[in-house]
C-alpha cells in the first residue's frame, strides 16, 4: 500500500491568524465589519419573521433589531472575555421560534384587539418566558453539570454533531436563494471565484484582499446590482412573493428606524409570567445550548486551538445562560446561540483571532444606537445572505467531519453510527417540519400547549437529535472494544483543563482572574 500522505492532524494548518494571534488593526477593523455585517442576516431575518405576528408596527420591527443587535453585542463581547473565549458571535436563534409562536398563539393574548396592545403584552410574555428558563443554562453551566455529560464525547459523537451544526442549517441555503435565482446566484458564484480561485492574486502588497474580505466585496457589488434591478422597475407586476425577496426597499426599515435610541432593560414595561410558557421555553434553551456546543467544537478546530474542555465548555454556557436572561431583560423577542455563519467565517478569511471578534462585538453596540445606519445595512435582500449560508454552514459541517480522521473509519460499528447520526439528524426534523402549518400546530399535538412545543423544538433540531443518537449509540455499543475506533487515546487529554498545557494559552480568563477562579 502507498504511504498515506495526510496522517491525522490535531490542528488545521493554512489559517493564517489563530484564537490569539492578531492581524493588523486595519485589517482587524475590516474584518470586524464584515463579520458584523455577515451577523445582521439572522438579526433582520427574526424580528421581520416574528414582529408581525405579534401585531408589531414597522416601527416595533425596527427597535426589536436595534435591541436584538445591542445585546447581541455585549453576549458576544461577555463570551470572548470570560466564556469560552473563542472567536465566536452570540445573536439571535431560529430555536426560540416554535415556543415563541406557542406564547403568540395564546389566547389569552389573541384575545387583545389593538395590535399594538397585542404586541406589548406578547413582549412581555416572552421576556417572562426566557427570564425563568434562562435558568436551566445557567445552573447547567457554572454547576459544570453539562462539562460532566461532555464526557461522554467522543470525535466519533462530535463529528455527526458538527456535522449537522451545518448541515441542519439546509432551509436557509439554497431554498431561500431560489426566491430570487437572479440576485442569490451570482452572489453565491461570486463569493466561490473569489475566495477559492483568485485568492492567492494580491493586487495590494501582501494582503490578500479576494480570500481576506469576500463578504464586503461580494455584498457591496451584488447589492448595487439588485439596487439598479429595483429602480430600473425590474420587478413591477411580479408577484408579491418576488418582489418581497428581491427588491431593496421592501423591508421598511429605514424610514421607521429612530436616528438614535439607545435600549434598555425593561423598555417594553415589566415582563409576565406563566408556568406553560416558561416550561416550553426551556425546550428551546436546551436546545441552543446544544447547537452552541457544537459550534464551539468547529470554532476551536478553526481558530487552530485545542478543543474546549469540559470546564471552559461550562463556563462558556453559563455566560450563554446570562445571555438569554440578557435577552428576557431587555426584550430581544429570541433567545441566544452562537451564530453558525460567522464560525464559517473564520476558515473563509483563514482569520481565527479573537480580537477580531472582540471588535465586531464594539460595533454591534454602537451601531444599534445608530438606528438608521443599521436599517440600511438589514435592508440586504435575504437571497444575497442565503448565497453566503450556502458556503459558509458548508464549510461548518465540514470541519465536524474532519473529526472522523482520529477515528477508525475501517470500522462497521463506526460508520453505523455516523450513518444513522446523519441521516436521522436530518430526516426526523424534517418529518416534524413538514407537520408545521400556518396555526403553528406541529407533529405532537395534544391538549397541553406547552407540551406540544417542548417535543416540538427538541425533535425540530437537526443537532439535538443527532447528538441524541450518536452519543446514546457510541457510549453503549461495544464501547470497552472500541476505545480506540472512537478516537478517545486523541481525545482524552483534551477532556480536563490540564490534560493539555496549550489550553491555558487559549482558555486563561483575562486580568489574572484564574485566581480566583481556578480551572478544574
Amino acid at each position: 500500500m502507498a504511504e498515506i500522505s495526510h496522517p491525522p492532524m490535531e490542528q488545521l494548518q493554512d489559517l493564517e491568524y489563530c484564537i490569539d494571534s492578531n492581524p493588523p488593526w486595519p485589517e482587524t477593523v475590516l474584518l470586524a465589519f464584515q463579520n458584523y455585517i455577515l451577523m445582521l442576516g439572522s438579526s433582520a431575518f427574526i424580528p421581520a419573521l416574528l414582529v408581525p405576528a405579534m401585531g408589531g408596527s414597522n416601527g416595533d420591527k425596527a427597535r426589536v433589531m436595534q435591541t436584538l443587535l445591542f445585546v447581541a453585542g455585549i453576549k458576544t463581547l461577555l463570551q470572548a472575555l470570560f466564556g469560552t473565549r473563542l472567536p465566536a458571535i452570540v445573536g439571535g436563534s431560529f430555536a426560540y421560534v416554535v415556543p415563541i409562536a406557542y406564547i403568540i398563539n395564546d389566547s389569552s393574548l389573541q384575545k387583545i384587539s389593538n395590535d399594538h396592545e397585542r404586541f406589548i403584552h406578547t413582549m412581555r410574555a416572552i421576556q417572562g418566558a426566557l427570564i425563568v428558563a434562562s435558568s436551566v443554562q445557567i445552573i447547567l453551566g457554572y454547576s459544570q453539570v453539562w462539562g460532566l455529560f461532555s464526557r461522554f464525547f467522543s470525535p466519533l459523537g462530535m463529528a455527526p454533531v458538527v456535522g449537522l451544526v451545518g448541515l441542519g442549517m439546509f432551509q436557509r441555503g439554497f431554498p431561500q436563494l431560489g426566491n430570487c435565482i437572479e440576485i442569490g446566484l451570482p452572489m453565491l458564484l461570486l463569493v466561490i471565484g473569489l475566495t477559492q480561485y483568485l485568492k492567492h492574486v494580491r493586487p495590494f502588497k501582501d494582503v490578500p484582499i479576494f480570500e481576506r474580505f469576500p463578504i464586503l466585496m461580494c455584498v457591496t457589488i451584488v447589492w448595487i446590482y439588485a439596487i439598479i434591478l429595483t429602480a430600473s422597475g425590474a420587478y413591477k407586476g411580479k408577484p408579491t412573493l418576488t418582489q418581497d425577496h428581491c427588491r431593496t426597499d421592501r423591508a421598511n426599515l429605514i424610514s421607521t428606524a429612530p436616528w438614535f435610541k439607545f435600549p434598555y432593560p425593561l423598555q417594553w414595561g415589566p415582563p409576565t409570567f406563566s408556568v406553560g410558557h416558561s416550561f416550553a421555553m426551556m425546550a428551546a434553551v436546551l436546545v441552543s445550548m446544544i447547537e452552541s456546543t457544537g459550534a464551539y467544537m468547529a470554532a476551536s478546530r478553526l481558530a487552530i486551538a485545542t478543543p474546549p474542555p469540559a470546564y471552559v465548555l461550562s463556563r462558556g454556557i453559563g455566560w450563554q445562560g446570562i445571555g438569554v436572561l440578557l435577552d428576557g431583560l431587555f426584550g430581544t423577542g429570541t433567545g441566544s446561540t452562537v451564530l453558525v455563519e460567522n464560525v464559517g467565517l473564520l476558515g473563509l478569511t483563514r482569520v481565527g483571532s479573537r480580537r477580531v471578534v472582540q471588535v465586531s462585538a464594539g460595533f454591534m453596540i454602537f451601531f444599534s444606537t445608530l438606528g438608521k445606519f443599521g436599517a440600511v445595512f438589514a435592508s440586504i435582500p435575504v437571497p444575497i445572505y442565503a448565497a453566503l449560508y450556502c458556503v459558509l454552514f458548508g464549510l461548518v459541517a465540514a470541519v465536524g467531519l474532519s473529526f472522523l480522521q482520529f477515528t477508525n473509519m475501517n470500522s462497521m460499528r463506526n460508520l453505523t453510527i455516523i450513518g444513522l447520526s446523519l441521516f436521522l439528524g436530518i430526516s426526523i426534523p424534517q418529518f416534524f417540519v413538514n407537520y408545521w402549518d400556518a396555526r403553528h400546530y406541529g407533529l405532537v399535538h395534544t391538549n397541553a400547549g406547552w407540551f406540544n412545543a417542548f417535543l416540538n423544538t427538541i425533535f425540530m433540531s437537526p443537532v439535538t437529535v443527532g447528538l441524541i443518537i450518536a452519543v446514546f449509540m457510541d457510549n453503549t455499543m461495544e464501547v470497552e472494544r472500541s476505545v480506540k475506533d472512537r478516537g478517545m487515546p486523541w481525545w482524552v487529554k483534551f477532556r480536563t483543563f490540564r490534560g493539555d498545557n496549550r489550553n491555558e494559552e487559549f482558555y486563561n480568563l483575562p486580568f489574572n482572574l484564574n485566581r480566583f477562579f481556578p480551572p478544574t
